[in-house]
C-alpha cells in the first residue's frame, strides 16, 4: 500500500456519547461489573467515578454496588450531558472536571475509581494523586484499563490490519503507545502514589458482534484513537482496511464474532494517618 499516509496522525475525539457507546462503552460494562465484584466494597458507600465518561461505571455501581451516593467528573461536557441523561436516579451526580485537579473535597469517598481513562490523562501520577486524596483513610482506590498490547481483540485485529497495509505508522498503535496498560506499570503507578495494599488482575469479557457490521461500523464513529485514523483515511485505504480486517476475523458460520477483551485491573488502599 505505500508508504503510511501523511495524515494518519493521533485523532482521539472523546466528546459523543452516543458515538463511544457503540464503540467500547457497552463492553466497559461487561468488565464493570466484575471489578466491581472484586472490589467488593461494602453496601451504604459513597463513590466518586474519575473520567466517568457516558455513565457506564457509574451506572454499574448503582446497579450491583447498592451505592449511598455516586459522583461522577469528566473533562468532556458532551459525555457529562450523556451521563446526566441516561443515568436517572437520584444517587448519582455527574460534574465537569478535570482528573488532575478533581473538583471534589479531601477525604470524601469511601471508594474512588476509574474505567478506561488513567492511559489517556496527560499525567497519571497526578491523576492517582487526587485519587488518593478524594478517598477516605483505608478507602478503596482503583482503576481499570484495556490490554490494548495483548487481549483486546477487537482493537489488536484493527492495528495489525492497519500496520500489515502500511497505512499507519507502529506508533499509532496503542498497544505500543500506552505502556501504563500492564499490570506492573499499574502497580508501580499505585505504589507511587503511597497506596497500600496494592494488587492487580486480568478481566476477561467476550465481546459478541451480531455480524461484520457491527464491529466495523463503530469504527467510522470518530470517538478515540482507532476510529479517528479510520476517518482520516481515503475511501479506498479504509475499504482495503476493512477487506483485510475482515479477512482475519473469526467469522462463525451465522455471521457472529466473538472475541476477548482483557482490562488489566488495579486496587490499593488510602493512606492511614502519617
Amino acid at each position: 500500500m505505500g508508504e503510511p499516509d501523511v495524515r494518519a496522525k493521533r485523532s482521539e475525539v472523546w466528546a459523543s456519547g452516543g458515538a463511544y457507546e457503540p464503540y467500547v462503552g457497552r463492553w466497559s460494562r461487561l468488565v464493570a461489573r466484575e471489578f466491581l465484584t472484586w472490589l467488593a466494597v461494602p453496601p451504604g458507600s459513597t463513590w466518586l467515578d474519575v473520567g466517568c465518561g457516558t455513565g457506564a461505571l457509574t451506572q454499574t455501581i448503582l446497579e450491583v454496588a447498592a451505592p449511598q451516593e455516586v459522583v461522577g467528573v469528566d473533562p468532556s461536557p458532551g459525555f457529562v450531558a450523556y451521563a446526566r441523561e441516561h443515568v436517572a436516579d437520584g444517587r448519582a451526580r455527574f460534574e465537569i472536571g478535570d482528573a488532575h485537579t478533581l473538583p471534589v473535597d479531601t477525604a470524601a469517598y469511601d471508594a474512588v475509581v476509574a474505567g478506561l481513562v488513567l492511559n489517556f490523562v496527560p499525567e497519571p501520577e497526578q491523576a492517582v494523586a487526587e485519587m488518593g486524596r478524594a478517598a477516605r483513610p483505608g478507602g478503596t482506590i482503583a482503576a481499570y484499563v484495556w490490554d490494548y498490547a495483548g487481549e483486546m481483540r477487537m482493537m489488536r485485529h484493527f492495528w495489525d490490519a492497519a500496520i500489515a497495509l502500511n497505512l499507519a505508522p507502529r506508533d499509532l498503535d496503542e498497544g505500543r503507545r500506552f505502556p501504563l496498560c500492564r499490570p506492573e506499570a499499574l502497580e508501580a503507578l499505585f505504589h507511587n502514589a503511597g497506596l497500600g495494599q496494592i494488587e492487580t488482575r486480568a478481566i476477561d469479557v467476550r465481546t459478541v458482534f451480531r455480524d461484520f457490521d457491527d464491529y466495523w461500523t463503530p469504527f467510522l464513529g470518530g470517538q478515540g484513537s482507532a476510529p479517528g485514523f479510520a476517518t482520516s483515511l481515503s475511501e479506498d485505504q479504509r475499504a482495503a482496511l476493512r477487506e483485510r480486517i475482515r479477512a482475519g476475523l473469526p467469522i462463525a458460520p451465522d455471521g457472529s464474532i466473538s472475541l476477548i477483551a482483557r482490562a488489566w485491573a488495579v486496587r490499593g488502599a488510602a493512606p492511614i494517618g502519617g
